[in-house]
């Protein structure tokens, strides 16, 4: 069965760092582009970073370029989010989600991450 398990989200005070896990089930993960998004309460879900599917290629919002860093183990089926110096507006429930044209979009159930000042 296909699905995508975010953990490593808690509470952090501001300028602090959280490693996001996403361990991924059910799939060819190594074949699927991942990414990060968030969404802070009564907000949309927007995009924190993506990665290519070797890794060769990452991109980053830019809120959090030159703080937080993807990567990926695909011998592991896993994705992960290093989140330094953070900030009291990167509060938001953080999601994986997994995508490969032509297929279904896949999502986590998501992990809170709260940042005090």
């Amino acid at each position: 069965q296909v699905h995508l398990v975010e953990s490593g989200g808690g509470l952090v005070q501001a300028g602090g760092s959280l490693r996001l896990s996403c361990t991924a089930y059910g799939f060819m993960f190594s074949n699927f582009h991942m990414s990060w998004y968030r969404q802070a309460p009564g907000e949309g879900r927007e995009l924190v970073a993506s990665i290519s599917t070797n890794g060769g290629r990452t991109n980053y919002a830019d809120s959090v370029k030159d703080r937080f860093t993807i990567s990926r183990e695909n011998a592991k089926n896993m994705l992960y989010l290093q989140m330094n110096s953070l900030k009291p507006e990167d509060t938001a429930v953080y999601f994986c989600k997994a995508a490969q044209m032509g297929r279904p979009v896949y999502w986590g159930q998501g992990t809170q991450v709260t940042v005090s000042s």
